[in-house]
């Protein structure tokens, strides 16, 4: 039986990189298989030139989308349309929404009420309630594309160091307490299990931090100690220092 998810990818491309399709796709054929490209936008406009060269070569489809008033995005009201169609035939497993617009955190959230993965693709300035909103997202404009590597999805940033990692009080707090949620009797928390309950809690991409695997930036952190035993790791928590006595002074 085959267990790849069936995708609907759905592009706004009047507020996404033409030029980082290439991480969304790689990203994409990790999970499963796009099945439905649409790219929305007024496609008579000259910003647009860029994703229509894209087009043809990634086999997407264009959905023209005439502006009918100025300052309005009517292409945004066709994308929610048109996912709507595809949710309710039955056909998708997954959703894949390419766009740095918050507008599209109604749908994101609507499509996860019906049980769809929803994957998430826009640039470091996407408005956080759309990104909390999907499943995962993905940061494109800070993810390269290793040719050699293309089919297991965009190489990660460069890793933040220790120091900004700890300044991140967020993410600290996302990882201890999926560790301390998860940890067995003996205190250690299995990784696979820690990487499930931060999934459902937030939209977590470890790349964007610029670390390929989920243990790569639990070690960076330097907040946890981890173990292995085979192909199976453990983390737990360091034991948080405390300040040693200071020696009484004897008098003089």
């Amino acid at each position: 039986m085959d267990d790849r998810l069936r995708i609907a990818l759905l592009i706004d491309a009047d507020n996404a990189p033409a030029a980082k399709i290439d991480v969304v796709l790689a990203e994409l054929a990790r999970h499963g298989i796009a099945n439905v490209r649409r790219a929305y936008g007024n496609w008579k406009s000259p910003n647009l030139g860029k994703w229509e060269q894209a087009l043809h070569p990634n086999a997407i489809q264009p959905m023209q989308q005439f502006a009918l008033s100025t300052g309005k995005n009517a292409s945004d009201m066709a994308m929610v349309v048109d996912a709507m169609d595809l949710l309710h035939s039955g056909r998708f497993d997954a959703f894949a929404i390419v766009s740095s617009d918050a507008d599209f955190t109604p749908l994101a959230m609507r499509l996860r009420a019906q049980n769809m993965r929803v994957f998430g693709f826009g640039e470091k300035k996407t408005p956080e309630p759309f990104v909390n909103a999907c499943s995962t997202f993905l940061f494109i404009d800070e993810q390269p594309v290793d040719a050699k590597s293309a089919s297991e999805g965009p190489a990660p940033r460069a890793p933040l160091p220790t120091a900004k990692l700890r300044q991140d009080t967020k993410l600290v707090n996302l990882l201890r307490d999926a560790v301390e949620a998860e940890k067995d009797d003996d205190g250690w928390s299995n990784l696979a299990a820690v990487g499930h309950n931060i999934g459902n809690r937030a939209s977590f991409d470890q790349r964007n931090y610029g670390y390929a695997k989920l243990s790569a930036l639990i070690e960076a952190t330097e907040l946890f100690e981890t173990r292995r035993e085979g192909l199976h790791v453990q983390v737990r928590a360091k034991p948080k220092k405390t300040a040693k006595p200071q020696a009484a002074q004897k008098p003089g």
